[in-house]
């Protein structure tokens, strides 16, 4: 029997016109998808679905990291698509999912001193602690209770902050209490994004993380916005995956996550220019799609920074006014629905089996954001 990894790889389209229409119905599919994809627990993915080369996870740490993480991505997106669909069985899977993060988020470390993926669980988990504490609007003990979940995972974040500020989920270096390798521009993204999600329902950020990170990402930051992979990188400035091309999957996170925070270098001009690149460009960033090696791509990209890019490219058409926003919806939305699979689902990289449910996570949020602003109906 073949891999899943193996099958056959698909091309992204052009980037053209999408009805709303079509963006529903692919919205539908890839919720449906989800629905029956669940564990009867209410979480997402697990470890099983192994290929030759397998990513470094140690067990069981690792797993417990990739499944909050996944899972706290699929509670956003169903949130998010909730007016999008009329499954009937979104709410009950909602509720199992809302019950196991609960319990299981609290609980989440590093797998042992060298991995440190549950930085992915807390960020991500930080973003559905947001969604799920909206739903509960008029239930003041759940809010109160999603709040102190919450302040648990930014203080937890904390612990696991780099001792040269900001994020990264390897410490090779020294395996420290306080993690001693160099932090990576895109996992700081990820969780100043999630912060600014989090600050909103009241929960207090230590000013210190903030700056530690965003100081971290300007150090990466090159004058044209590519940024580096990691700090460790950053004296390198020309290798592959430091120039714009090996980039395309991390300048929109970084971007929106500095703008979200009062970067003013991050300006309309800046979002635009590199949405325009996304577009243009996509195919780089696609050659990686369903690669089993992470990074053997040109330009050293790697296949799970696919879908991400393009999720943090969409929250950069919501930082810009409706008029320079509008024409990258159809633009996005060109490129990710003709990616969908048969089985409603979108995938970049075989990662055991979480793989399906975080493209399908990531597509359908991005989605969600191409469909014509309301003005426009």
């Amino acid at each position: 029997m073949a891999a899943a990894w193996a099958e056959t790889i698909e091309q992204p389209g052009p980037a053209g016109s999408e009805t709303a229409q079509g963006l529903e119905a692919s919205i539908a599919r890839g919720v449906s998808f989800l629905l029956a994809n669940q564990n009867p627990n209410g979480s997402w993915g697990s470890a099983t679905d192994t290929k030759g080369l397998n990513i470094y996870a140690p067990v069981p740490g690792a797993h417990h990291a990739f499944r909050a993480g996944v899972t706290a991505l699929c509670i956003s997106a169903l949130v998010e698509t909730g007016g999008a669909h009329d499954d009937p069985a979104a709410e009950p899977a909602l509720q199992r999912s809302e019950d196991w993060l609960l319990e299981n988020l609290p609980q989440l470390r590093r797998a042992n001193p060298t991995a440190i993926y549950n930085v992915w669980g807390h960020a991500y988990g930080l973003q559905a602690l947001a969604h799920l504490h909206a739903r509960a609007e008029g239930k003041s003990d759940k809010q109160a209770l999603i709040r102190t979940i919450a302040e648990g995972q930014v203080d937890l974040l904390g612990r696991y902050e780099s001792v040269d500020g900001g994020w990264g989920y390897y410490d090779f270096d020294v395996g420290s209490k306080q993690p001693a390798a160099s932090s990576t521009s895109f996992v700081t993204a990820a969780v100043l994004v999630a912060f600014h999600d989090i600050q909103a329902i009241g929960v207090e950020i230590p000013q210190r993380l903030l700056d530690r990170g965003i100081a971290s990402i300007h150090r990466q930051r090159k004058s044209d916005f590519t940024y580096a992979y990691g700090e460790y990188l950053k004296m390198t400035p020309m290798r592959g995956i430091n120039r714009p091309g090996g980039s395309l999957g991390r300048s929109q996170a970084c971007n929106i996550a500095l703008r979200l925070w009062g970067d003013d270098a991050v300006t309309d001009d800046v979002l635009t220019e590199w949405l325009q690149r996304l577009v243009d460009r996509n195919g780089w960033l696609s050659i990686g799609r369903k690669r089993p090696v992470p990074h053997e791509a040109w330009f050293q990209v790697a296949g799970y920074f696919y879908y991400f890019g393009h999720y943090y490219a969409a929250l950069c058409l919501e930082a810009l006014p409706p008029d320079r926003a509008e024409p990258f919806r159809s633009q996005l939305a060109g490129l990710i629905t003709p990616l969908q699979e048969t089985d409603g689902s979108w995938w970049d990289y075989p990662l055991y089996a979480y793989h399906r449910p975080y493209g399908t996570a990531f597509a359908l949020m991005t989605l969600q954001r191409c469909l014509p602003a309301p003005s426009s109906h």
